[in-house]
């Protein structure tokens, strides 16, 4: 792994001492849920690292997702684009949450896992439901979702997220919608 990780409760010592650039990765739907105070919303599908490294010069930038996996690939565009000073939040916005560091709350929204799980299942049941009932052949559907699956947890890629990502209902709510409030 090239690049390194902290601990929400050691990003949080540093920043108490001098401003860190902290970066969420997920769909802003997700962010305006909640977020770390501080963060500032760039989805890992809209990342443009070169770009965003070249607006912060100074300083690590950290990344932080719902758990890690996203931040990680955040991290890993970052090193693929020659900036090494990304540091990935272990556990991300769960564990600085549970670490009961400051968040800022919006309108609750279903996460992207959440999203991708019940959009496999599913294509899955239609195309089970389609081979039994319709023609054998529709029993590819499945097989596809399931190839796409068995590589998403290779790759820890996920072609399905990032398309779900780009869809209407997880783009960024009216400020209307999501007042946020630290808690």
């Amino acid at each position: 792994m090239p690049f390194s990780t902290i601990t929400p409760a050691q990003l949080a010592e540093k920043n108490a001492s001098r401003p860190v650039t902290l970066i969420d990765v997920r769909t802003p739907a997700e962010f305006d849920e909640i977020h770390a105070v501080g963060a500032k919303s760039v989805p890992l599908h809209t990342l443009d690292p070169k770009a965003f490294a070249a607006e912060y010069p100074e300083g690590d930038i950290y990344t932080i997702c719902r758990s890690g996996s996203r931040g990680a690939q955040a991290c890993e565009k970052f090193v693929a684009a020659g900036i090494d000073r990304v540091v990935n939040v272990e556990g991300g916005t769960l564990a600085w949450e549970q670490a009961e560091l400051p968040v800022a709350r919006g309108r609750k929204t279903m996460s992207l896992e959440r999203q991708v799980r019940i959009a496999a299942g599913s294509l899955v049941l239609i195309g089970t439901l389609l081979g039994a009932f319709v023609d054998p052949i529709m029993l590819g559907l499945s097989g596809f979702v399931g190839a796409g699956l068995v590589f998403a947890g290779l790759t820890d890629t996920c072609g399905m997220g990032l398309l779900l990502a780009r869809m209407p209902w997880n783009q960024r709510s009216s400020k209307a919608a999501c007042e946020v409030q630290p808690s």
